[in-house]
């Protein structure tokens, strides 16, 4: 007689795929919560912001050019976007944002150094920078080693190429010159006019200044005030001669 087979019964496996599955979702939900509360909380804001090393710009011109603002997404805050949009403001020439956890930014601007200053409408003296560009001086204070230009032209690109020059050259070496003025030639359009403090007149080019301005101490130095050029030969004049004779018959002359 033939044996009847039985069925083997199956033994119920736990799901544990569908189990790892829901904690996954789980964590998943959890971690999402996590998130938002954190991006809620005050912990992922901006809480404080310093600016240091600014003189002609506010803080409210600061924040504004910046885009910062106590509040904003602490991580939203793009350090190289910030320095970027702040170089927009014509008297900064460089800015570094650090930014802390949590919630601190600091940003450090430098400055166009004020190489001048002009007389600006209603008498007011503006700071001439080292760029060409002109900001107000407000409370900044003035340098008094500067030089004060007169008779310049806004649209005179001499004017832009002197800031530039003057702002190479040590303060040392410009701190005696207290007005320059533009006194072109046909042979030298960027020929300027300086007047120093200890009285001497001195007629030079632009283009010569940074050359010429050592020799241009040593006069002064050691000489009475007179009328000092600098230009393809420097020659020395004395406003009075010391023996009472002619002054150009001791007028001194030197090479390039």
């Amino acid at each position: 007689m033939p044996k009847a087979h039985i069925p083997v019964l199956k033994e119920n496996k736990p799901k544990r795929r569908a189990s790892r599955r829901i904690i996954a979702i789980l964590l998943l939900l959890f971690v999402a919560i996590l998130v938002v509360l954190f991006f809620r909380s005050p912990v992922s804001q901006v809480t404080e912001i310093q600016f240091t090393g600014s003189t002609f710009s506010s803080r409210e011109q600061l924040l504004q050019a910046s885009g910062l603002k106590t509040g904003s997404q602490y991580f939203g805050v793009s350090p190289s976007k910030v320095e970027s949009q702040l170089l927009q403001i014509k008297s900064i020439q460089k800015a570094v944002v650090d930014k802390h956890f949590p919630g601190k930014v600091n940003v450090t601007v430098q400055e166009y150094p004020t190489v001048a200053y002009e007389l600006g409408t209603g008498g007011i003296l503006d700071a001439i920078l080292a760029n060409g560009s002109k900001v107000s001086v407000n409370n900044s204070g003035i340098a008094v080693e500067k030089p004060i230009l007169t008779k310049w032209s806004a649209s005179d690109p001499n004017k832009a190429e002197l800031c530039k020059v003057l702002g190479s050259i040590p303060n040392e070496l410009t701190s005696d010159i207290s007005e320059i003025m533009p006194s072109p030639t046909a042979s030298f359009p960027d020929r300027i006019k300086l007047y120093t403090r200890s009285r001497f007149v001195v007629i030079t080019a632009i283009s010569l200044l940074s050359d010429k301005v050592e020799y241009l101490n040593q006069v002064i130095e050691t000489a009475e005030p007179g009328t000092i050029t600098m230009l393809e030969a420097d020659t020395y004049t004395p406003f009075q001669a010391p023996d009472g004779n002619d002054a150009d018959q001791n007028a001194t002359t030197h090479g390039k």
